[in-house]
């Protein structure tokens, strides 16, 4: 049963959602390509991917800003978008935070968060009293009289984001929203909105390019590439079992690590023996495609690597090039040999730089996934 409150008498769902099968082109260039995804109501997704991607397509397709040149989207079971016609957004129920802000100029920010709640059945007081309370949530009651002129770039976007949620729509989309605020802001906002969207009980879908703001978020992530939707799952899943090398690279890779040979030591649990040139023989996580004599790249987590200052019998020497202090410790740069580096290595001591330390790997961290090159000879 979906989430449901009531507004000024009236029942309001969070929205479930189906896509099916969604296409788009523009001017003959494929921006997306059968996409299907059926969404919970009440869940939090984040649409991950790089710049082209199609995620930014497939959120205004929902939205009903764009029109799918094939497929399906029904928002409660209801089609709002096929080849029959489409619905556009002021029928669907839902708000939009944009990355750009979108607020009116001309109005001060306690009636650019009442404008949504300008058709709803609720008295004077009541919508004051809504304003008042969201404006509280975001930490911006004292700026109520002001214009978005007179505020900063994460005050803005605290107002957009109060201004979606006033009316208690059943979807909430997020266009990108923290990509031009610096980190201190991104991370107090991003708190911000996890915290408030779901106390809303709302179905919200989030785009951003960020895997660790898509982690932090979500509780399902859709990898996209090149308009096709590559992986969906939860965060875990999307980590510890990458549908292949694309998300686990776009994900966090601490380096690559050519092999010279594998095969596969149990297949129940998808390990494989991974030999490297002029270093120990390591476990890894059997990856998507491998194929019997493939080429194929053992691709190494950060989490995957543990620092040491003696060297081990089933550790691989290195030389740390660079270290950063990052507050909670330190990420160095290790070099283990002229062509093979590994960055973000963490370990709460500093490794100055020109060390030689040992290096351990866990198998969980690590994924041999098949190259591009062809097979072993």
């Amino acid at each position: 049963m979906a989430p449901h409150w009531r507004v000024g008498g009236a029942l309001v769902s969070a929205s479930s959602i189906r896509i099916d099968q969604v296409s788009k082109v523009f001017a003959g260039k494929t921006a997306l390509e059968s996409v299907s995804l059926d969404l919970a109501p009440g869940s939090f997704t984040v649409l991950l991917g790089p710049s082209g991607s199609g995620k930014t397509t497939l959120l205004r397709c929902l939205a009903g800003i764009e029109r799918p040149s094939a497929g399906t989207i029904a928002i409660n079971d209801v089609v709002v978008a096929s080849d029959r016609g489409v619905a556009g957004p002021e029928k669907r129920n839902l708000s939009m935070v944009f990355q750009d802000y979108a607020l009116w100029p001309h109005l001060t920010v306690q009636q650019n968060v009442a404008y949504p709640l300008a058709g709803a059945s609720l008295s004077k007081s009541a919508r004051q009293s809504r304003v008042a309370m969201l404006l509280e949530q975001v930490g911006i009651a004292h700026l109520g009289e002001r214009y978005p002129n007179e505020l900063s770039g994460g005050e803005q976007q605290r107002v957009a984001l109060a201004r979606a949620l006033s009316a208690e729509v059943g979807l909430v989309l997020f266009d990108e929203p923290l990509s031009n605020l610096d980190a201190d802001r991104r991370e107090q906002l991003r708190i911000a909105i996890a915290t408030l969207t779901r106390e809303s009980g709302a179905t919200a879908v989030y785009i951003t390019h960020d895997q660790s703001e898509a982690f932090a978020l979500a509780d399902n992530v859709g990898v996209l590439r090149h308009g096709r939707l590559v992986q969906f799952g939860s965060p875990e899943t999307i980590y510890q079992r990458p549908a292949d090398a694309f998300v686990a690279r776009f994900t966090g890779v601490a380096g690559e690590l050519p092999v010279a040979s594998w095969s596969v030591s149990n297949v129940e649990s998808a390990r494989v023996v991974v030999a490297l040139a002029g270093a120990p023989v390591l476990s890894a996580i059997m990856g998507v495609g491998l194929t019997p004599n493939c080429r194929a790249t053992l691709l190494v987590r950060p989490a995957a690597v543990s620092i040491e200052h003696e060297l081990s019998e089933n550790g691989i020497r290195g030389t740390v090039r660079d270290t950063a202090f990052t507050g909670r410790g330190y990420e160095h740069v290790v070099a283990l040999h002229d062509t093979v580096e590994l960055s973000k290595v963490f370990a709460t001591e500093r490794y100055d730089r020109g060390s030689i330390v040992s290096l351990r790997f866990d198998v969980h961290a690590m994924f041999l996934m098949p190259t591009t090159e062809g097979s072993l000879p």
